[in-house]
């Protein structure tokens, strides 16, 4: 397996050491008491908790609706609008990220480039991921609504883990690359 191979999303358990160089001097259990953690770290942080647990909730949705324990009007509803929610806040915050944080971040913290472009690599792989998901979630809606019961599903909880295990990975390296940068440097610079 090639370097790229192994940094890859689908293939890494994490950023290689020196990339995560700052993480030494700013351990995530001390990010919350250090002064530069509000506004911009703090909204981060916030985002992606809400990722985790958008995801938490539609993978908790389709096991119920594998154990049949949910009535199918109401499992179509929640996962059209909270599948649409995770899509759309997700594509919004990778653009955000790669047009304007991350190059602004790189210029704090060159050394880390690297790490920043593991990222924007991240963000296109995420991307057929979430198309399939999509996909997925519109047949199982359809499937739903039809009476099709579990085997509608099958396809999307194969999608959900997937997503869920490679969106996990990517938050975590994500938080551990970005909030050190700020902490060290401050937010001052990157609102625009």
């Amino acid at each position: 397996m090639t370097e790229i191979d192994h940094l890859a999303l689908a293939h890494r358990e994490g950023l290689p050491d020196a990339l995560r160089i700052l993480l030494q001097d700013y351990p995530r259990e001390t990010w919350q008491a250090h002064p530069n953690f509000g506004g911009l770290v703090a909204f981060w942080l916030d985002r992606h908790l809400m990722f985790r647990r958008l995801d938490a909730m539609l993978t908790d949705a389709v096991q119920q609706a594998l154990d049949r324990n949910n009535d199918p009007q109401n499992f179509a509803r929640n996962l059209s609008r909270f599948g649409g929610m995770l899509l759309e806040q997700l594509h919004g915050h990778h653009m955000i990220e790669d047009q304007h944080y991350f190059p602004l971040l790189v210029q704090k913290e060159p050394k880390l480039e690297r790490g920043f472009d593991i990222l924007d690599r991240d963000h296109h792989a995420l991307d057929p991921l979430l198309t399939d998901f999509a996909t997925a979630a519109n047949g199982a809606i359809t499937g739903a609504l039809a009476g099709k019961g579990p085997d509608a599903m099958a396809p999307l909880e194969r999608e959900m883990a997937r997503l869920s295990r490679l969106l996990d990975r990517h938050l975590q390296d994500e938080e551990e690359l970005v909030v050190p940068v700020i902490l060290k440097f401050g937010p001052s610079g990157l609102d625009g």
